[in-house]
C-alpha cells in the first residue's frame, strides 16, 4: 500500500509500506494492505510505519487519518522525526 504523511508545511513521508499503526482518538490501530475505508481522527503520539524489515517512527501531535483504495494518507497536524 502507498503511504503520505503530509503537514500544513511539507510531505514527511511517502512510498509503499507494508504497514502503519496510528494513534487513534479511542486507541492505537494498525492498518494493513487491502484495509477497509476509514476516516479517523488522530490524538498525539507516535506512528509506525513498517518497510518490509525496517521499521520507521514519527511523533505526531494530532491529526486526520484516510485510507481508501490501498492508500493511506496521514494529514499531521506537526510531525518530529
Amino acid at each position: 500500500m502507498y503511504l503520505e504523511i503530509i503537514t500544513p508545511d511539507k510531505k514527511i513521508f511517502s512510498g509503499k509500506v507494508n504497514a502503519v499503526q496510528v494513534p487513534g482518538t479511542k486507541g492505537l490501530f494498525e492498518i494493513l494492505e487491502y484495509h477497509a475505508p476509514i476516516i479517523s481522527t488522530l490524538e498525539q503520539g507516535r506512528v509506525k510505519v513498517v518497510e518490509g524489515s525496517a521499521e520507521s517512527f514519527f511523533s505526531i501531535s494530532g491529526g486526520i487519518v484516510e485510507v481508501k483504495d490501498n492508500d493511506v494518507i496521514i494529514l499531521a497536524e506537526s510531525v518530529q522525526v
